[in-house]
């Protein structure tokens, strides 16, 4: 456990918000984008403590967890907001998940490589051990610069400005503006990802599937906020609400795939870059080391890459009934 600075005593926390928001079916589109904002700040504000705290990296991860569902959700309904308000909250939100990302990144290499490392023959274990501290190392740094931005008067005004916007009616575009029902911007959500798909074809490079990844993950967040508004009065989902469940389910499978395959993409190339680092006369032991774990990742990622376009065509299917 490493030690954390107390949060100022001038931030705003869950107690500040009172009830939680609850938009029930048939309200406006909007009070569900505020109920849903509710929701994720109410989520991150909790884990916030654990977070400065160190703990238990599952903080973190939630943490950050609200701060992109937050985001994503702006970006999906601004249709339905004054369109600066939602984007100049939006890069608000950026700037911590920026915050928060380093860390968390460095959790999940480490303990990737942890269980790599565990595998491996005895008298290997202690060259990739070393391995893994240069990382340690820098999640060291990383977390005093995340501890920063945290005890920051930016973020003070963020969480004060959070906690304000869903406290009351948010602030929508002018009367005139047209707005979509929250069923198409689920269908909003889903051409553009399948118009990305088929610009990137079945063998994109990594780096695609990485952006196809996050255009899947915005459209599950975008259904977060639909589905439960697509209820009848006694709770029960409509068949719009069932078609979009099994598009959401879809799509997290999909997500899925292609989020191991990015983690074993980042794991080989942060392997190699530790590899680099040891300069003109390294180990011998941690360069054999790190040479089977870069195959290992290559030969995960690869596996991961026959796999997406199947579980693209299952989504697809899915969507197409919307």
């Amino acid at each position: 456990m490493d030690g954390a600075p107390q949060p100022p005593s001038n931030l705003y926390g869950v107690a500040d918000l009172g009830e939680p928001l609850e938009a029930g079916p048939g309200e406006p589109a909007v009070n569900h984008v505020r109920a849903l904002l509710d929701k994720r700040l109410r989520a991150m504000l909790h884990h916030e403590p654990g977070v400065r705290e160190g703990s238990d990296p599952e903080e973190l991860h939630r943490m950050r967890v609200s701060v992109r569902r937050m985001r994503a959700a702006l970006k999906s309904a601004r249709p339905l907001l004054d369109g600066a308000w939602a984007d100049e909250l939006r890069s608000e939100l950026g700037r911590l998940g920026r915050a928060l990302g380093p860390v968390r990144d460095l959790d999940v290499m480490i303990e990737r490589l942890r269980g790599a490392v565990a595998t491996l023959p005895p008298a290997e274990r202690a060259a990739g051990d070393r391995l893994v501290s240069v990382l340690e190392a820098d999640r060291i740094g990383a977390r005093a610069e995340m501890l920063d931005e945290l005890d920051s008067d930016r973020h003070a005004a963020l969480r004060r400005r959070l906690v304000e916007a869903v406290s009351a009616p948010l602030p929508e575009p002018a009367a005139e503006v047209a707005r979509p029902a929250l069923i198409d911007l689920v269908r909003a959500e889903t051409r553009k990802l399948s118009k990305a798909v088929h610009r990137a074809g079945p063998n994109p490079p990594d780096m695609t599937l990485h952006d196809l990844r996050i255009r899947t993950k915005r459209l599950r967040y975008t259904g977060e906020l639909v589905e439960p508004a697509m209820r009848t009065s006694k709770g029960r989902r409509t068949s719009d609400a069932k078609q979009v469940r099994k598009m959401l389910k879809a799509a997290e499978e999909l997500q899925e795939v292609l989020g191991d395959h990015q983690d074993a993409c980042v794991a080989e190339h942060r392997v190699r870059a530790l590899l680099d680092e040891l300069g003109d006369s390294p180990d011998a032991h941690e360069v054999f080391v790190g040479g089977r774990l870069v195959e290992r990742e290559r030969t995960r990622a690869e596996e991961l890459r026959g796999r997406w376009w199947q579980a693209w065509e299952s989504l697809s299917e899915r969507a197409d009934q919307l």
